[in-house]
């Protein structure tokens, strides 16, 4: 049961469930009458996210085992509970799993999750020291699924798909600055050039700040375009000003204890933004 445990939490199950539930979103906001005939490329569509994210997980902490001794010696792979041969193996199966299940979605669909795969890749092998450009492809890799399940849906990617997906990138970038404030130790020890290494918490702190408010910018310009609902308002709403206090909060506080803290809250907003994207598409 442990083994089974590690491998769960090596998954990372709630990000996975995001993901999936992102292809969703992107798909129901691309086409929002949705139709019987649509219900098999949305399943395929979450299976595809869930085993991708899944795949990711695995694999960034097979590379991240001698750092996460030092940020998170509780992780499955430097508390030895999960072998790194191991951890690299399930990656592989799930990479084919989520590989297979866009195949069977289209082809468009196949491409893209190939393309999305090798921009983690890319960021886990190589990308991870460089700081920022690091940053912004994980961003790009939680962008994706909303472009995705557009495609997936629709067959092109429609305008307010694009503006979540912009603001799904920017927020997360934010994210991704402010957890180089919570993996200070580790990232310095290693030679990785977070913002936070490199410049310091408070002008990391500042970096996120920016992001953050970059997306609630965008927030307002789905309703402007009348691409959605009157209910979209309230849950953005919501969004924002739990991204606006977040980001006080942090320039008052560039602690790892604080950022750790804000880190968590800004997954926290990004639940309410898709919430609030789905309720909008209902007409």
């Amino acid at each position: 049961m442990d083994k089974l445990s590690g491998y769960i939490r090596l998954m990372r199950p709630i990000n996975c469930l995001m993901m999936g539930f992102a292809v969703i979103v992107g798909g129901a906001l691309a086409s929002p009458d949705v139709t019987k005939a649509l219900w098999p490329s949305f399943i395929y569509g979450f299976v595809t996210g869930f085993m991708l994210t899944a795949a990711s997980m695995a694999i960034n902490d097979y590379y991240d085992r001698i750092i996460d001794a030092i940020n998170e010696p509780n992780r499955p792979i430097p508390s030895g509970l999960i072998k790194p041969k191991e951890a690299l193996a399930f990656a592989i199966f799930l990479t084919a799993m989520g590989f297979a299940t866009a195949y069977l979605t289209s082809v468009s669909c196949f491409v893209i999750a190939i393309i999305a795969w090798m921009v983690f890749v890319t960021y886990t092998t190589v990308g991870k020291s460089s700081g920022l450009p690091g940053n912004f492809l994980v961003s790009t890799c939680v962008a994706i699924p909303f472009i995705y399940g557009s495609v997936a849906a629709a067959n092109k990617v429609e305008w307010n798909v694009l503006i979540f997906a912009s603001m799904a990138f920017l927020s997360n970038t934010g994210r991704e600055i402010t957890k180089g404030i919570v993996d200070l130790v580790g990232d310095r020890a290693n030679n990785i050039q977070t913002l936070a290494v490199r410049y310091g918490e408070k002008t990391a702190a500042v970096a996120a700040t920016l992001f953050y408010l970059s997306a609630v910018f965008l927030s307002p310009i789905p309703w402007l375009l009348n691409l959605v609902s009157l209910w979209f308002v309230p849950l953005v709403v919501v969004t924002d000003l739990g991204l606006v206090a977040s980001s006080f909060l942090l320039l008052q506080d560039y602690s790892r204890e604080n950022a750790r803290r804000i880190k968590k809250f800004v997954l926290l907003w990004f639940v309410f933004a898709l919430l609030a994207f789905v309720v909008g598409a209902v007409r």
